[in-house]
């Protein structure tokens, strides 16, 4: 600041300059708090756009420093600084603008100074896209559905078409015009609003000449490059009467789905009187107890709309009845029944009238005749009410379902693919399916219980072995009495019921014959006794028949043979029962596996005999090398390790016991000398018995008898006593002959040992028995009394010898007589 300071006495002018220092008291400021840009939505990424900068009245540091931009994935802000006073702001597009997207975009810009405190101001940025002739016009509809009264004057409004461009200024103002294709008797009739896409009626309309006119509507934008959108109006025309109030339907959305909604639309109604004023107003209502209700929208259009349940089964159509009246004197009315078809949803799947069902089928039926007809009812309609009939796959015995029963798709008849045989199928259990062609398809199941009806087919069949052209013989005692069962005949039918109920009877019986039978048993008796007289055999004709329609029969043959004995006859007669007992049934599994197991016995007891043979070959030629020898007064010779081995054959024993004693041929020793048979060791001692046994039976060694005495069986073999001094000691140590510990037996003789009773062999005793733990065999037979003996029989056991124990012996050249022992003693063994 400059000032200038007079002074007086004496007058003089000073200069004064004042410097006012700055302080941070002023915020930078724009010119305006909004700026507004506009920029096309078609410029490119990159476009740089120049801002007006802020103001700020301190100096130096305190003035603007810096500026900065909200963030933004469009705009940046670049400054460029030229001096500290002077700098220059841009603002630069990033990304492409899209005014459908993003219209207006926001942005804060902001001022800051250096000073302390720091202070700012801020300014909003606008930006407007501006946009460009990017979309074309796009109608809500592209098919509309009117109608208009006939006679109904110029002007009258028929539909409004309505159409959207995103665009906008000139890119999105639409006009609206016809289609340059349509027939010009459409375009005399109708006229279009260009601006608001309202169709009026233009010429005289006349139900009589035409009641659709097809109408093609085009949308065009004013853009540089227009674009333009298409629609389909459909236009009917109502007759009408000219007097009361003009009701009309402008939009019907008909069928109605069952499964709208409370508030769906069906139709738009225009109420219209020609009359002006009260009398031109018209007030509209509906019928009532229906499931719709109408409300007015604006000016002369009604909404009718869905006020409740929809269910096409219960009542698939409805008759709207619309009544238009006017506040006019008198009152005017028009009255309207639109008619409202419930369309159907496949809401309900077919259904059986019973879920059940039962088929009777005769056996031996034609293969591919017809059994029976499912039927099953849809409520819906249209393809939701197309019924499709199939087998649901299930398997009888491995075998499907459909290897039996087929079901036409169409009309639901059921058909036999085969031959039924009642002997090997009695039941059929199948499900049928019904699907409709509603989507998603619905579907429910019938239960099929098919029985095969039996039929006579099979005649009756005797079980063995009263089997057909073959004859069975029976003996029948000449002494039998009243009611003796002959024979049991048997026989089965392989059908059911009454068609296997079967009877018996004798085909043409003789008037004498002797023999009964009983009607349901097959049991064939004695009626009377047999005289000596009358003949001894008998033929007897016996017919099964079954009860069935028509009745079959079988016939056998049953020879009776009279006897004289019964003893034969019982034999016989168990014989036969256990041969054929439960055979009727013939159980081929059973056999078969009898069968398996005998061959399996056979092939084991082959083995056996055959180990058993071998080793038996292989002792008998240790026998034949064996010298067995007898003294000159029939002494034995053991060997007190001797062992014995009791071999069975399947052959009857003899009458008789002949035992071959051998002679022992004379050796010749080293010497040259003839050696004399060997005399008994004076250690042995003979009991009474034993002495009186030698005397009258030749002795072998290895081999013993026991004969069956009075007090019991008796032993007659060599005793060998204990070496003592007593004589009549008799204890056999160790023993000899019979074997030793629990597979032998141990003999005492002398007058402190009398002899051991054996114990009596039963008549039913085995000829050839096992001692139990013991390799032997013992051998029993019999021997026929004499006349002079009593009635008793006398039993026999004989032991063979096992093997000789091994010892070393002299070798001697034996003769023929030792030859011939050994054959015998082989004989004996065997």
């Amino acid at each position: 600041m400059h000032l200038e300071v007079i002074a007086d006495k004496p007058v003089q002018i000073y200069h004064v300059q004042i410097e006012i220092e700055d302080i941070n008291d002023n915020y930078p400021l724009f010119s305006a708090n909004e700026f507004k840009l506009v920029i096309a939505e078609s410029r490119l990424p990159g476009s740089r756009f120049p801002l007006e900068g802020a103001l700020d009245a301190d100096v130096g540091t305190n003035s603007i420093m810096t500026y900065q931009l909200s963030s933004s994935e469009y705009f940046v802000l670049d400054v460029q600084t030229y001096t500290q006073e002077s700098k220059s702001l841009e603002l630069v597009l990033k990304k492409a603008l899209d005014r459908e997207h993003i219209p207006v975009h926001n942005l804060t810009l902001t001022a800051s100074d250096g000073g302390k405190p720091k202070l700012s101001g801020t300014a909003q940025l606008e930006i407007t896209v501006q946009d460009v002739n990017d979309n074309a016009p796009t109608f809500s509809q592209l098919f509309y559905q009117t109608s208009v009264s006939e006679n109904s004057p110029k002007g009258t409004f028929v539909v409004k078409v309505n159409s959207t461009d995103l665009d906008q200024g000139e890119n999105g103002v639409i006009v609206y015009a016809f289609n340059k294709m349509m027939p010009s008797y459409v375009t005399s009739l109708f006229s279009i609003d260009e601006n608001t896409g309202i169709i009026r009626v233009e010429g005289d309309v006349d139900f009589e000449k035409s009641n659709l006119y097809e109408i093609q509507v085009d949308a065009v934008d004013k853009g540089q490059y227009p674009m333009a959108g298409h629609c389909k109006v459909l236009v009917n025309i109502l007759d009408m009467n000219d007097n009361p109030p003009e009701l009309t339907v402008t939009s019907l959305n008909v069928p109605v789905p069952e499964d709208s909604s409370p508030g769906t639309v069906v139709a738009i109604i225009s109420a219209h009187d020609r009359d002006s004023g009260v009398n031109g107003k018209v007030n509209c209502h509906i019928s009532e107890h229906i499931p719709f209700k109408i409300k007015p929208t604006f000016m002369e259009y009604y909404s009718l709309v869905v006020n409740g349940p929809l269910d096409r089964e219960v009542l698939s159509q409805y008759e709207v009845v619309v009544t238009a009246r006017d506040e006019g004197i008198p009152v005017l009315s028009v009255t309207k029944t639109i008619r409202i078809e419930i369309s159907d949803v496949n809401d309900n799947a077919p259904s059986f009238v019973e879920p059940f069902g039962t088929i009777f089928i005769k056996e031996n039926n034609a293969p591919g005749s017809h059994i029976y007809t499912v039927s099953a009812f849809d409520s819906d309609v249209s393809q939701n009410s197309f019924i499709t009939y199939s087998l649901i796959e299930s398997t009888i015995d491995g075998i499907p379902i459909s290897s039996y029963i087929s079901v036409n798709p169409e009309n639901g008849k059921l058909y036999a693919l085969l031959s039924f045989d009642y002997e090997q199928i009695t039941f059929i259990h199948c499900q049928v399916r019904a699907t409709d062609a509603g989507l998603p398809s619905l579907s429910s199941n019938l239960t099929l219980n098919v029985f095969i009806l039996d039929i006579n087919d099979n005649a009756p069949t005797f079980s063995p072995p009263f089997i057909m052209a073959s004859t069975v013989t029976e003996m029948v005692p000449r002494s039998a009495t009243v009611g003796y069962l002959v024979t049991k005949v048997k026989a089965f039918d392989a059908d059911c019921g009454y068609n296997a109920w079967l009877s018996y009877e004798f085909k043409d019986p003789a008037e004498n014959t002797p023999f009964s039978i009983g009607r349901h048993t097959g049991a064939i008796t004695l009626t009377r006794s047999i005289k000596t007289s009358e003949r001894e055999e008998y033929k007897v004709f016996i017919v099964v028949k079954d009860h069935g329609e028509p009745e079959m029969s079988a016939t056998t043959t049953v020879n009776v043979m009279v006897v004289e004995t019964k003893e034969n006859i019982d034999v016989e007669h168990k014989t036969h029962e256990r041969k054929y007992e439960g055979f009727a049934e013939e159980n081929v599994y059973l056999i078969m596996s009898i069968c398996l197991i005998t061959s399996l016995f056979l092939i084991v007891l082959i083995v056996y005999a055959s180990v058993k043979w071998h080793k038996h070959t292989q002792e008998v030629n240790e026998l034949r090398k064996m010298n067995v020898c007898s003294s000159t007064t029939g002494s034995w010779i053991y060997s007190q390790q001797l062992q014995y081995k009791m071999c069975m054959n399947g052959m009857f024993a003899p009458n008789d016991l002949i035992l071959f004693t051998p002679n022992c041929a004379q050796q010749t020793e080293q010497d040259g000398t003839l050696n004399q048979p060997k005399q008994p060791h004076p250690d042995w001692r003979y009991s009474a018995s034993l002495r009186a046994a030698m005397q009258s039976a030749v002795h072998v060694e290895g081999s013993a008898v026991l004969r069956q005495g009075p007090g019991g069986l008796e032993q007659q073999w060599p005793t060998v006593s204990s070496a003592t001094p007593e004589p009549d000691g008799g204890e056999v140590s160790p023993p000899v002959g019979a074997g030793v510990n629990c597979n032998s037996w141990t003999f005492k003789y002398g007058p402190g040992n009398p002899k051991q009773p054996v114990p009596q062999i039963p008549p039913d005793f085995p000829e050839n028995f096992i001692i139990p733990g013991s390799p032997a065999i013992i051998s029993i037979r019999q021997d026929q009394p004499s006349a002079q003996d009593p009635p008793k029989s006398n039993n026999f056991i004989t032991f063979g010898k096992k093997e000789e124990t091994k010892k070393k012996k002299k070798k001697k050249k034996g003769s023929k007589n030792q030859e011939k022992g050994n054959n015998a003693a082989d004989n004996s063994d065997q």
